[in-house]
């Protein structure tokens, strides 16, 4: 990975070793998503708030990272932005592996419009054989006939399942992951899991999420979030470590 390293106590910048290296990682060829120097101010009553701050790392294909920071430090944010949902201030992002939307984003979802009508427009989006979408949607969100009335009308956790199928069923390289993974219960819970570490294991993920040990099964490397600034440790014992301290 390419580093963009940030001057803060708890985000000392490496040896020199440890960047020489991550720059030969980050100069290999191949299909990544790659985020340099983004950074997202909103405007508030009270001025500008600065929610990123120059944050530049790489995914590789394959690959799967963890963001950590305290609530507000800006994690959902960057997962908007790396997905396209929000685009950023100032940075950009390319993107040259087939990208998912935020998984269990229920944003876009259309209310007006049956579950039906959401799964016939995304399969039209994506180019993905209708029959097939609506079948995988149908078996894993477990709605039933609900599918065929207004998504206003469902509750939270339908809307969820709804969203959560939908990313599934389109064949994404890299998925977003944003705090979703206990969709329902226990049981489905554990559908969700194995769709996701199981079956799509040779996807590239970001996951934000506080479950420790999820990150510690599945991510190689994890993003610190602390002030809008950032800093990818390859060493994820001392990424946790650090977030645990913040």
């Amino acid at each position: 990975m390419r580093l963009e390293l940030k001057q803060d106590p708890a985000l000392a910048p490496p040896p020199p070793e440890v960047n020489r290296q991550a720059a030969t990682v980050s100069s290999g060829y191949g299909p990544r998503i790659r985020l340099d120097s983004v950074t997202k101010i909103y405007e508030t009553p009270i001025g500008h708030r600065r929610v990123l701050d120059g944050i530049s790392f790489d995914i590789q294909a394959g690959e799967k990272i963890a963001v950590l920071g305290r609530n507000g430090a800006g994690k959902s944010t960057l997962v908007k932005i790396i997905g396209g949902v929000e685009p950023p201030t100032t940075g950009t992002v390319e993107r040259s592996l087939f990208m998912s939307w935020p998984l269990g984003f229920s944003g876009g979802l259309e209310g007006h419009m049956t579950g039906m009508d959401n799964i016939r427009f995304i399969a039209r989006i994506y180019r993905r054989p209708l029959d097939d979408v609506i079948a995988f949607v149908d078996d894993f969100a477990e709605l039933g006939q609900q599918l065929y009335i207004p998504v206003m009308n469902y509750s939270s956790g339908m809307r969820m399942r709804l969203s959560f199928a939908l990313t599934l069923a389109i064949d994404f390289d890299c998925i977003l992951i944003d705090e979703v993974l206990s969709v329902g219960d226990q049981r489905f819970h554990r559908k969700c899991y194995d769709a996701l570490f199981v079956q799509r294991a040779h996807c590239a993920m970001v996951i934000v999420s506080h479950d420790v040990e999820i990150i510690r099964n599945f991510c190689r490397s994890a993003l610190v979030l602390k002030g809008g600034r950032g800093r990818v440790f390859d060493d994820l014992e001392l990424a946790l470590s650090i977030y645990s301290s913040l």
